[in-house]
């Protein structure tokens, strides 16, 4: 399993620079994360190309993001994230079209989102609606050889391995953020890898605790200080036969990140070894 991190990429981004630090912080690849669907062109296709090639980061993923507003909470969320929300699905879905095709340009197969708070009644009509949407982007991804991956907290296991399922295009996969389903509440993460463990194709190490009220998230913490029980985890992986990335998240920014990175490579590390 190689170890890698979350690099963004915004407008005016040395995209290098930070392919560079993440090298010398000993990584070995990168999902590139991509809210502003502008920089999907030519030119900007060949600054991320030139960056990998320069230092070498493998791009294991496009986490690509989608416009409008985004209230992460209890609250706001689900009228608000992904593509569950009918006032925004249309638009989102045309921008992760988008993204697939800049994925290609880049040499990069699989395509992360959030696609919202799904609803757990498989006869709910934004449950019904969001599955069209994303079999006809599967599809399309489908022809260019790519896998969609779902970025875990947002809905329960379960309801995660039926939409999978009801989509049914073949290409499907899941984002293992094993914080994301404390933060959110749904589930014990090692559990949930009883669920879904053999649609899992990349995985953000990443801890957390529990909500403590019902509109605010849980508290994201660094990895090996929260709840996650990453011995276990890493455990079901490799029983599960994932030979995948391990993509490191902290979001946080500045000096502490960057220990708070260098601290979780080297405890993974450690627990791999043992």
């Amino acid at each position: 399993m190689k170890i890698g991190v979350i690099i963004s990429y915004r407008q005016g981004s040395n995209l290098k620079e930070h392919f560079q630090q993440a090298r010398n912080l000993g990584l070995d690849g990168c999902q590139l994360n991509i809210w502003d669907s502008s920089l999907y062109t030519d030119e900007e296709a060949q600054i991320v190309r030139e960056a990998a090639d320069q230092t070498g980061l493998e791009i294991s993923a496009l986490w690509a993001g989608w416009s409008g507003p985004k209230e992460w909470n209890f609250t706001g969320g689900p009228a608000t994230l992904g593509l569950v929300p009918t006032a925004y699905r249309g638009i989102r879905l045309q921008e992760l079209l988008e993204s697939s095709a800049f994925a290609e340009k880049i040499g990069v197969s699989d395509i992360i989102t959030h696609v919202g708070f799904l609803p757990e009644n498989p006869d709910d009509p934004n449950y019904n609606g969001v599955i069209v949407a994303l079999r006809h982007l599967a599809a399309v991804m489908k022809t260019r050889g790519q896998h969609f991956l779902f970025e875990t907290g947002q809905e329960t296991p379960v309801t995660l391995l039926r939409t999978i399922e009801d989509i049914g295009t073949g290409n499907l996969g899941i984002n293992f953020d094993m914080a994301n389903l404390l933060l959110y509440g749904k589930a014990n993460p090692a559990d949930a890898l009883d669920v879904f463990g053999q649609y899992v194709r990349n995985v953000h190490c990443k801890d957390g605790e529990y909500p403590t009220d019902g509109k605010h998230l849980g508290k994201e913490k660094a990895l090996g200080q929260g709840r996650v029980n990453l011995p276990l985890i890493l455990q079901k992986l490799k029983a599960l036969g994932y030979d995948g990335p391990l993509t490191i998240e902290r979001e946080i920014s500045g000096p502490e990140q960057i220990r708070d990175i260098r601290a979780a490579r080297e405890l993974i590390l450690e627990l791999l070894g043992s």
